[in-house]
């Protein structure tokens, strides 16, 4: 009897969930919420399409647990006030054929949309394009219970998981990196104090949740970024989630600091990763995910059979062919056709995705690029007019 291929081979992660392969859909933020913070019509055909297409997991970005400090105005809130039945209408739509649906923990912290949020980070910071508060202590301490909160209502709205979000430049990230977290208390200095509020948050989540509930954590290897998170320091954070009851650990790298080029814009072949997660192997028993430049079946393949890496994540890849599991599973499309975009303007590159994600939720894609130009237009309109909607829903944004 012959064996299936490694990337479609099942994973039993430490909670006890199965997955049935080993490909997930990494988070993107898909900006498909309606401003109100509940999931719209598009975003349940998204993630009905992209179980359909075969992957095992699929994680929407940034799901925010307050109104005060998203990403975007089309991040999904899921608090005490939101309306539970839409979520549950997004889980049944984005778990069918026997793939997971998980939501991204987010706060944006620092980088919060500026337009509906005052921004607050670790620490003060006043740069170019990027101004913020200091977040008191007092608040700090409520993100644990915070996130908890939002883990267990995902749990009662039938999601299959969760995953914290401690990459990219956001509040968790912010505090790993000695660039964002100047603090001197228990939160700031050595990097132990800095992984502190992420350890609290994985606990608090576990208590909300139970025991056989998947919770994953995304993770820079580095933020790409002169006096930022370096890999060793990363490492360690690694180790210390091996004593914690986390059942993924999703290596990706680089940040949105205004200005730095993300990783997934850079001109080099990927994956972009795998060496930090051979290293990150030695450190921990924990299965472990690859966000990052992972274009070809030939890729994936070869970082499965490393022994690096237990999951491959794929993004832009799926926003271009969102049936791929399935077609690299009868051996065909070895590659999608990834666009070409000389010269992108920052940020434009994201639009153009985000945009094309939008026309995959009404079925309406083509094989046309179009114009980068029009899609950022599109995709900065779209952001202004959920913002309106945003203020209006929520009020001001909290001080």
């Amino acid at each position: 009897m012959s064996h299936p291929a490694p990337l479609f081979q099942p994973l039993e992660l430490p909670c006890g969930v199965i997955l049935k392969n080993r490909i997930a859909k990494s988070a993107m933020s898909d900006s498909l919420g309606d401003g109100t913070g509940h999931p719209t019509a598009e975003q349940y055909r998204l993630y009905q399409r992209w179980a359909e297409g075969g992957l095992a997991v699929s994680i929407i970005g940034e799901v925010q647990s307050s109104p005060n400090f998203p990403e975007k105005p089309g991040n999904l809130v899921l608090d005490s006030q939101a309306d539970l039945s839409k979520f549950q209408e997004l889980a049944r739509h984005g778990g069918r054929n026997g793939a997971q649906l998980w939501l991204q923990l987010g706060h944006a912290g620092a980088l919060a949309h500026g337009p509906i949020s005052n921004p607050k980070g670790p620490s003060a910071l006043d740069l170019p394009g990027l101004v913020c508060a200091e977040m008191m202590l007092e608040k700090i301490r409520q993100v644990p219970q915070d996130f908890a909160r939002t883990a267990e209502l995902a749990k009662q709205a039938g999601f299959g998981g969760v995953q914290v979000h401690a990459a990219h430049g956001f509040l968790l990230s912010q505090f790993l990196s000695p660039l964002f977290n100047k603090r001197s208390d228990e939160y700031g200095g050595t990097i132990t104090n800095r992984m502190r509020l992420i350890l609290e948050c994985i606990r608090a989540i576990r208590e909300a949740v139970g025991p056989d509930f998947p919770i994953a954590i995304k993770l820079n290897a580095s933020d790409q970024l002169e006096g930022g998170l370096v890999e060793d320091d990363a490492l360690q954070v690694v180790a210390a989630l091996d004593a914690t009851s986390i059942d993924l650990i999703d290596i990706s790298g680089g940040t949105y600091f205004p200005g730095a080029k993300s990783a997934s814009d850079s001109a080099g072949r990927g994956p972009y990763f795998v060496e930090f997660a051979k290293r990150a192997r030695k450190e921990t028993t924990k299965p472990l995910m690859l966000t990052g430049g992972v274009k070809t079946r030939g890729q994936a393949d070869e970082a499965l059979s490393s022994g690096a890496v237990d999951v491959i994540g794929l993004a832009r890849a799926l926003a271009l062919e969102p049936t791929l599991p399935n077609l690299w599973q009868e051996n065909r499309m070895p590659e999608p056709s990834f666009p070409r975009f000389p010269n992108a303007a920052e940020g434009g590159i994201t639009a153009w995705y985000t945009m094309r994600l939008t026309r995959m939720g009404a079925d309406q894609e083509t094989d046309d690029i179009g114009s980068l130009e029009q899609a950022i237009q599109e995709y900065e309109a779209r952001d202004n007019i959920r913002a309106e909607i945003w203020s209006r829903h929520f009020g001001p944004p909290a001080s």
